[in-house]
């Protein structure tokens, strides 16, 4: 994981950047009203700061069909150049027009970081601590601002302090952002795949993981292009068993004990698409506020299995050889340019049963019991091929149906296998299986899966005639001319598309720019300003310092969220800090309208307005960017993260300019009444729509979401 970890910081320099120029842009804007005479020109002013907003706003309603196209490096690396030119010209500005074109173009760097920063990390991290390494922006924007308040600060006592320079040293950073990115950033592997370029993707991935051994991953990604549209469930009982007669078994093989075992579905008795834990509980959205997608990711998260008690988190690979390195592309010199990545989508992924042989000349695996025409893909031996992240095993089964015109169809189904929630005590238990007949034993274990037709498939397959492995996806050349709307109106990502929307737009009015606004006069009361000009400090430089001090208490919250992000998981963090954002959104409103003393209210307000920047960084902050980078399909990722971070611009240029208005017109009390409701509203929204993700492979996620829409559709209503 080190690989991801290193590559994860340094994208994150661009937040940093970005909460370098916030702060510094509020430091500076106080020297530029003397310089330009903007004292009685307050719309000038507003927009030397609002102008880098509209920047970033207008740059990110292109960067997710940009990013598609050309790739998510080269967007950070343009986000690095644009930061640099803007910090220079900044730094030359010799008018008011020439600031205002450097912070749009400071505001086109931070659009492109701030959208495409969490969709990268997403895209590259192991899914056990993607969570983590999602939360590193939130922290190094917050450290940014830290930094650079020190540095206005420092500068502010100055006798001339220097608005040009204050401004003009984010080129600094900016240039080291540039060549990390250029020479420490490799490409998204998830977008390598989506263009057929297998190679580059296997070698990404092995630098990433730290292993050559990545063929599993690598078939997950190329099952990730689709959008799940016809995902169903299905449910295993999975054990050692001779019995290998039934069309309907996958086989599995467990390496250290060299011993296979077969999973046998089991006997549905409804065509609902529910999913039932081994507790007794039916997850069932008929009978439920919770939205499906809610039940479906909490029967995975209810009851997890414990690592080596059961069968599935040490089951090996479903491949059939171990693939080298070489054999995963066709490329030739002679390739015409336009068809190398088509080329690279058709080879295989798993290779032709039975045809690796050992030393002896005997095919491996040959004394595993086998049959003409079996439905049946033959393991590997590879343990750590199929796992995928959380529990999670990628396998495959052929599956034969008759077609309406009476013909014959062959293909390959992909399964998503997870072991159901059942407890060690649960080994043993009996299940009816279809075909009829009861399983019993004590090394049984129930599991769940996500099947859906594979990306690798075809008729030609079956007949010996082609390998497995080409992808029943578009070409790269194709893949551009289907619409993009067609695809965001799959039900499954509609609804993803609900989630991470208002997701965004709850967080934007949960209140966070009031207090941020508040915070000085805040701790101007609690008597911080008194004491600091008791210390010669001018309320200007004191007014920095506050702000500062109040981005510093910031990061140890943030420290202790990226610690609980793949532990407690992104649902259990809303859940828990948005009542504490309502608290103190009432306690603030109480402390406005009531008055004890000047100094118990101070008091009371100061605690109130800690506790809130404490609470909103371990969970408001971060996680709705981390859940939109999560929750679509690799085909859609960038178009619908720009939706969401469209909506998260427009959101937050509606709340800076509405809030003066509010405040002089229903007071602090009645702006805090209205953010104390939309935190409720939050909380509610969160609990009935927003699915726990933690540990989910992106691919596992988006099909969940397939799943859910599709069962609230085949629900009946009452």
């Amino acid at each position: 994981m080190k690989g991801a970890v290193i590559i994860a910081i340094v994208a994150t320099i661009g937040n940093m950047l970005q909460g370098w120029d916030n702060a510094t842009i509020a430091g500076a804007v106080l020297y530029i009203k003397r310089e330009f005479h903007l004292e009685g020109q307050p719309t000038i002013e507003g927009l030397i700061v609002a102008t880098s907003l509209i920047g970033a706003t207008v740059i990110t309603t292109f960067s997710g069909p940009l990013s598609d196209s050309v790739g998510r490096r080269p967007m950070l690396i343009a986000s690095s150049v644009l930061y640099f030119v803007g910090g220079l010209v900044m730094l030359w500005s010799p008018n008011v027009y020439m600031l205002l074109v450097a912070r749009l173009l400071d505001g086109f760097g931070i659009g492109l970081a701030v959208t495409l920063v969490p969709l990268y990390i997403s895209e590259t991290a192991p899914s056990d601590i993607r969570g983590q390494l999602n939360t590193l922006p939130q922290f190094m924007g917050s450290g940014g601002m830290f930094m650079s308040y020190c540095m206005v600060f420092s500068m502010s006592l100055m006798d001339s302090p220097s608005w040009r320079i204050m401004l003009g040293v984010l080129s600094i950073p900016s240039l080291i952002y540039f060549f990390f990115t250029v020479l420490f950033l490799p490409e998204s592997p998830r977008w390598l795949v989506s263009k057929g370029r297998m190679s580059e993707a296997t070698k990404v991935l092995q630098r990433l993981r730290g292993t050559s051994d990545v063929q599993g991953e690598l078939a997950l990604l190329v099952e990730g292009l689709g959008v799940g549209t016809e995902t169903s469930v299905e449910e295993y009982v999975i054990g050692q068993s001779p019995n290998l007669d039934d069309m309907h078994e996958i086989k599995l093989y467990k390496p250290e004990e060299d011993s296979l075992y077969v999973g046998r579905p089991m006997a549905k008795n409804n065509s609902l698409l529910t999913m039932v834990s081994r507790n007794g509980s039916l997850i069932n959205p008929s009978n439920s506020f919770v939205d499906p997608t809610v039940n479906l990711f909490g029967s995975i998260h209810e009851k997890l299995p414990r690592a080596g008690s059961m069968l599935l988190p040490t089951m090996g690979s479903t491949f059939g050889e171990t693939i080298k390195e070489e054999d995963w592309d066709i490329e030739k010199k002679g390739d015409a340019e336009g068809g190398e990545a088509q080329n690279n989508l058709r080879t295989p992924l798993l290779s032709r049963q039975g045809t690796e042989e050992n030393g002896d000349n005997t095919p491996r695996n040959a004394d595993l019991p086998q049959r003409h025409g079996s439905s049946l893909l033959l393991p590997g031996e590879e343990a750590s091929a199929t796992e995928i992240g959380g529990g999670w095993k990628l396998a495959y089964k052929k599956y034969e149906k008759i077609s309406g015109d009476g013909q014959k169809e062959e293909g390959v189904k992909r399964l998503y296998l997870h072991q159901d929630a059942v407890m060690t005590s649960g080994l043993g238990s009996m299940y009816s299986v279809t075909g009829g007949g009861i399983l019993d034993g004590e090394e049984l274990v129930p599991a769940v899966a996500l099947a859906s037709q594979s990306a690798i498939r075809s008729k030609e397959v079956m007949l010996g005639k082609q390998p497995i492995g080409r992808p029943s996806v578009p070409s790269p050349q194709t893949a551009t001319a289907v619409s993009i709307w067609k695809d965001l109106c799959e039900p499954g990502i509609k609804r993803a598309l609900f989630v991470g929307v208002g997701i965004q737009i709850l967080q934007q009015f949960s209140g966070i720019n009031g207090v941020l606004y508040y915070t000085p006069q805040i701790l101007e009361q609690a008597g911080v300003g008194v004491l600091l000009s008791n210390l010669g400090i001018r309320p200007d430089s004191a007014s920095l310092l506050i702000s500062g001090l109040t981005t510093l208490l910031m990061l140890p919250s943030i420290s202790i969220a990226m610690r609980l992000m793949d532990v407690s998981g992104r649902r259990a963090l809303l859940l828990g800090t948005i009542p504490i954002l309502i608290a103190s959104l009432l306690t603030l409103i109480f402390g406005s309208l009531v008055t004890i003393s000047s100094t118990i209210n101070a008091s009371i307000s100061t605690a109130s307005v800690i506790l809130y920047f404490c609470s909103f960084v371990m969970g408001f902050g971060p996680i709705p960017n981390i859940l939109c980078s999560e929750i679509f399909p690799t085909r859609v990722r960038g178009a619908c993260i720009a939706i969401t971070a469209l909506t998260f611009w427009i959101c937050d240029i509606i709340v800076t300019y509405t809030l003066p208005i509010m405040l002089s017109s229903i007071g602090l009390a009645g702006v805090f009444s209205i953010y104390a409701t939309v935190c409720i509203a939050s909380w509610i929204f969160v609990f009935l729509q927003v699915p726990e993700t933690k540990g989910m492979p992106l691919e596992v996620i988006s099909e969940f979401f397939a799943v859910g829409a599709r069962q609230a559709i085949e629900a009946p209503s009452y």
